[in-house]
């Protein structure tokens, strides 16, 4: 099943990130366009996430592919997001480095422990659903940086939401590592 509707959705998602980056490269003034250009790409391409899993649900077209697809697309748009963030100075490089780091150990464990037939201990908690949902509300608050409606500034709250998401990305990884613990104890001995 590689080019189904919600397989394809998810390519979107790969496809997004020389778009988002793209856009702060390009001498496209003000600013401020530049801002709510990235921010739109980042919130339809991040909703995708949402609408694939519902279409395969629904379309009776999940797969192996599929699964493996998702998480991965979702990791390189919010890694790559994180990245230009960071190359604009609208993100801690250390709030940077958790969070990418915990994707790349949590996948590595996620890996190690399929090989020994021990999956469904490190399976999606809802505390990873949390922290990506922090996260893919923290980032379009920082790509847009500026005033909404009047109201309140983006940058503020997306810096406060991305130190949330980091506080949170560590709680995962050790509540993932926790529930690894036992099956690494029975491998190293």
């Amino acid at each position: 099943m590689f080019f189904t509707v919600p397989t394809i959705l998810t390519w979107t998602r790969i496809v997004a990130i020389p778009l988002i980056v793209g856009v702060f490269y390009l001498r496209t003034p003000p600013e401020s366009f530049q801002n709510l250009v990235a921010t739109v790409m980042f919130i339809v391409f991040a909703l995708t996430d949402w609408l694939d899993g519902y279409l395969a649900r629904r379309l009776k077209q999940t797969s192996a592919f599929g699964a493996f697809l998702d998480p991965v697309a979702d990791k390189f748009l919010v890694c790559a997001s994180l990245l230009v963030l960071v190359h604009l100075g609208r993100a801690d490089v250390f709030v940077a480095l958790i969070i990418i780091g915990r994707e790349i150990a949590i996948s590595a464990l996620r890996e190690w422990m399929a090989q020994i037939g021990a999956s469904r201990s490190v399976a999606v908690h809802m505390l990873g659903k949390v922290k990506t949902t922090v996260q893919m509300v923290a980032i379009p608050f920082l790509l847009y940086d500026g005033p909404l409606f009047g109201l309140f500034h983006t940058g503020v709250w997306g810096h406060w939401l991305i130190w949330g998401a980091a506080i949170l990305t560590v709680w995962s990884m050790v509540y993932y590592l926790q529930k690894a613990l036992p099956e690494i104890r029975k491998r190293v001995k």
